[in-house]
This record gives C-alpha cells, sequence and structure tokens, in this order.
C-alpha cells in the first residue's frame, strides 16, 4: 500500500473550501449591495412622490423623510441621508412647471464584520437621485 493512498480527496475537500468560502462571501457582499441599492432607489422615488403631495414645503419635507425612512425600513437598510432640492429654483417649489429631485444616500455595511472590529469597518456607499416633476393637473385641497 502506497503512504499517499486518500490524500487527493482530502486535498480536494481543502482546496474546495478554501475557494469555496471567498466566493459566497462575495455573492453575499453581491445581494447585500444589490439590496440597498433597490431600497435608496424606492426610497428616493417614494420621497419624491410624498413631497409632492404635501401642502406646503415644510410639510413636504417631513413626508419625504418619513416616506423615505419606510422604505429603508422595508429593505433592512440603517438610516440615510436625504437631500431634497426644488427645481428650477427653491422658491418655486410646489409651483406648476416646477419639479424635486431627492437625493437618497446611505452605506451598507460588508456583510459578517464583527461588531467588536467598530461599527463602520468597512461599507459601500450606495445613492440614488430621483426627479419627480409638479403635475399641471393636480388637485388643490
Amino acid at each position: 500500500m502506497n503512504r499517499e493512498d486518500g490524500t487527493a480527496t482530502i486535498e480536494f475537500v481543502w482546496l474546495s473550501i478554501l475557494l469555496l468560502v471567498p466566493f459566497v462571501y462575495i455573492l453575499v457582499a453581491v445581494f447585500d449591495t444589490q439590496r440597498a441599492s433597490y431600497g435608496v432607489s424606492t426610497a428616493s422615488r417614494s420621497a419624491a412622490r410624498a413631497f409632492l403631495q404635501a401642502p406646503d414645503v415644510a410639510a413636504g419635507e417631513r413626508r419625504a423623510r418619513l416616506a423615505a425612512q419606510v422604505a429603508l425600513d422595508d429593505q433592512g437598510l440603517p438610516a440615510a441621508s436625504v437631500r431634497i432640492t426644488c427645481l428650477p429654483s427653491p422658491a418655486d417649489c410646489l409651483q406648476p412647471a416646477s419639479s424635486v429631485r431627492v437625493v437618497v444616500r446611505t452605506t451598507q455595511a460588508l456583510p459578517l464584520t464583527p461588531s467588536a472590529l467598530g461599527s463602520q469597518l468597512g461599507g459601500i456607499t450606495v445613492d440614488s437621485t430621483h426627479t419627480e416633476p409638479y403635475g399641471t393637473f393636480r388637485r388643490d385641497r
């Protein structure tokens, strides 16, 4: 009997583990990033629509931030920065022929990072911009 009988199986198992674990980690990171991308895209669209349905700018900002947070919570994402800009100028907000641009930005943490190493060891920043026109035929309340 040869002393090397059975070592090919052991080498195959170890090589498979060494290659499979990083591959699975990369897949999980890609899927988390895709989830974050979908979440911020939905959040920016929802925030813009909520802003335009408000009776005034102050209420619109509150509604937009709340709508963005609901969309982010739905995807299990952390709090994000929400920036609202009225176009063509801030004075033209909620007027016919104007529009609102909402930018939502968050950082998706890398998966399986231990909390003992810090709250943000590493992450991927994801953002989305959505511009929604003010409806010309909008019904006033």
